[in-house]
């Protein structure tokens, strides 16, 4: 790997931490030659510590390590892009990252509607809102939706209309999505499922 540890920074590169699963930013540090190569060596994320003055493995105090998974470089030869799975918080302040974020898979826009989905059911406005006015009627209610959105899925499966069949797919996710919400899951809970199954 030809990193371009000349070009700025006193011989030091940027080291963007990155959870090879969740795919989050964890934390920044930086890196010379020597903290790269021990990284390698050790397969346990090194940095140079630019206010220790010295090589410093994450973790080597409180036992939260950061084992490498893969490295990227950059275009410029001069960034990388470390990807780990940590062990234990990251921020040195107890945190998931040094953003105070926790660390969970993010689905994006899935993810935001499991956001909605959980605040309408908060708000319990039944008069305003069909996921309030849905959960209130109960488990039973939420489950039977599920079960028929299902059902309408395979029928138009069966069909040539592409069109109805992706809105009855949309249907049947999100009323998934609510269905795991009565229960008190979420989505990341049956991911983590799949993922023991792999």
């Amino acid at each position: 790997m030809n990193i371009n540890f000349t070009k700025n920074n006193n011989g030091l590169v940027p080291a963007i931490i990155q959870d090879s699963s969740t795919k989050n930013i964890l934390m920044l540090g930086y890196m010379n030659q020597e903290a790269f190569d021990k990284t390698i060596t050790t397969k346990l994320v090194t940095f140079f510590s630019r206010t220790k003055n010295r090589l410093w493995t994450k973790g080597e105090e409180s036992g939260n390590t950061l084992e490498l998974v893969d490295i990227k470089l950059d275009c410029d030869n001069d960034t990388l892009l470390i990807q780990v799975e940590p062990k234990g918080s990251t921020c040195h302040k107890g945190s998931d990252t040094c953003w105070n974020e926790k660390n969970r898979e993010n689905y994006g826009f899935i993810s935001s509607l499991e956001t909605t989905i959980a605040n309408r059911i908060a708000e319990a406005d039944t008069t305003k809102s069909y996921v309030a006015s849905l959960f209130a009627s109960g488990i039973n209610k939420v489950a039977q939706k599920v079960g028929e959105e299902a059902v309408e899925v395979i029928i138009e499966a069966k069909d040539n209309n592409d069109d109805l069949f992706l809105s009855e797919s949309a249907d049947l996710l999100f009323h998934y999505l609510l269905l795991l919400q009565a229960k008190g899951f979420q989505l990341n809970d049956v991911v983590d499922i799949l993922k023991n199954r792999s």
